[in-house]
């Protein structure tokens, strides 16, 4: 008789990998949790109740077969487990490290509703497909027969990425245009490394590359190429370039030297990690070293920032919402994690200026409190008159979030909708934009958002395009 190796969730407790000694991590900018051993991985794959409506699944966004490679997990089929991991996520090993589960699968775990805490669905995933790299089990795309239809994809981040992937297994040609030197986008640029190391990013724009993807870097499209170039070369575009425009702040002060935005600072200490020179950090300019340092934002963005000031030896590191924590948008661990390198939060502040003749001294702070539930239904920061204060600092990063482009000026296409909000106006079931034969996926068309998202929309615009070119091939051959 078979043994039930699940619904261990009573006797089995919820076991978390165990994150280096903060002490030591803030040293460096290695991952902070360490791997699951096998029997470990198994045992706690072996909570998962099976239950009949998973939430785990239904609340993720690729919608992945969570129950399924848990058990196959928990019984030491592990090759098994990685090929239904990977059937619906172009990258579960990136989505492993740097989801927010807390928020998504792990958040909604039944077995979590009832009392018993969630399986940890984030480190088996990651185990499961760091494991699969390791034996071999990874290989690149081999379609079963190449076609001649070509894509061209603006933007190399998770969105033209995982629609690069599927592409290539029905055997289109791709070609991935991208601004910088490297792909990945923010996997690569904007995620620190303690959260995503980043030959876990190289290794798999590699075995892209491998399967035939052909990327065509330091492209700037409208100065290296024209958008009407791509569009005549192409059967068809994708445009997955996602949001670089950073928010800004006003106020008195707001030009002083020192206060800088988060995805300047967080490319230069990536660039930085990976070996390149970087004169902003040389000459002090993106470096915390030695200074009293204030994060303005609460999302993720916002963490990273914090954490990174800690590792470049900033004298003391200060992150400003003005919202309290359970109200924060960034992911409850990664505060946490925060907290334990030494980050202080200052809840309920915002800025309203900046102290300095030239170059910032300070953040001049309103104190706020809590109001009515706004249109989304969170309360509604309000100013406490009379109760502002100065918050020394030598450094100020500008986390507040991103907006995109103006993608039809740049491009030279007016053609191109876009909505009130600067995004790529598109069609959210096909990814269709207004332009014949052109796409759009990933945060061009939702805005900021999770890079499970930006999978989701590639794969599923990649599903479109190839009904498109499967469309024009039936009308060429009548």
């Amino acid at each position: 008789m078979a043994v039930n190796k699940m619904l261990k969730f009573v006797d089995v407790a919820r076991d978390m990998p165990e994150k280096r000694v903060p002490s030591l991590r803030k040293q460096d900018y290695d991952e902070i949790y360490q791997e699951y051993a096998a029997k470990k991985a198994a045992e706690q794959a072996s909570r998962c109740s099976q239950c009949g409506v998973p939430f785990c699944q239904t609340h993720c966004p690729l919608h992945n077969n969570i129950p399924d490679w848990l058990r196959l997990t928990a019984e030491g089929r592990l090759e098994e487990a990685y090929q239904i991991s990977q059937d619906t996520n172009t990258f579960p090993e990136i989505c492993g490290r740097i989801c927010p589960q807390d928020r998504l699968c792990e958040g909604n775990c039944v077995i979590e509703q009832s009392g018993h805490g969630t399986v940890t669905i984030g480190s088996v995933e990651k185990y499961i497909t760091d494991t699969a790299w390791d034996k071999g089990w990874v290989k690149p795309n081999a379609p079963k027969a190449e076609r001649p239809e070509s894509v061209g994809i603006i933007g190399a981040g998770p969105a033209g990425l995982a629609a690069a992937d599927m592409l290539r297994k029905q055997g289109v040609q791709v070609t991935v245009y991208d601004r910088y030197d490297r792909a990945g986008g923010l996997l690569t640029y904007g995620i620190p490394g303690f959260k995503l190391e980043k030959d876990i990013v190289m290794r798999r724009n590699d075995l892209l590359a491998e399967g035939g993807v052909t990327f065509a870097l330091n492209t700037n499209i409208g100065e290296d190429i024209s958008f009407a170039e791509l569009r005549a070369k192409h059967d068809a575009i994708l445009i997955g370039t996602g949001v670089y425009k950073s928010r800004d702040l006003s106020g008195v002060g707001s030009g002083n030297k020192g206060i800088v935005k988060a995805l300047d600072y967080l490319t230069a200490s990536n660039r930085l990690n990976m070996g390149d020179k970087v004169p902003e950090i040389e000459s002090g300019e993106l470096n915390a070293k030695g200074k009293r340092v204030v994060v303005i934002g609460g999302g993720d963005t916002a963490m990273d920032c914090v954490r990174t000031a800690i590792r470049q030896g900033a004298t003391s590191v200060k992150c400003l919402y003005r919202r309290d924590k359970a109200n924060m948008p960034g992911s409850q661990r990664e505060t946490q994690n925060a907290e334990e390198e030494g980050v202080e939060f200052v809840w309920l502040s915002a800025p309203k200026g900046f102290t300095g003749e030239g170059e910032v001294s300070g953040v001049i702070v309103s104190k706020m409190r809590l109001g009515v539930p706004d249109a989304s239904g969170r309360q509604s920061p309000e100013e406490i008159v009379g109760a502002d204060y100065t918050e020394g600092a030598d450094m100020v990063i500008k986390a507040l979030g991103f907006s995109p482009e103006d993608l039809p000026t740049l491009w030279d296409t007016p053609e191109l909708e876009v909505t009130r909000w600067g995004t790529v106006k598109a069609d959210f079931t096909t990814h269709e934009t207004s332009l014949d034969g052109v796409y759009a996926a990933g945060d061009i068309v939702r805005g900021a958002s999770l890079v499970v998202w930006a999978i989701r929309d590639g794969r599923d615009a990649a599903d479109s395009i190839m009904g498109y070119l499967n469309a024009r091939k039936v009308v060429a051959a009548e």
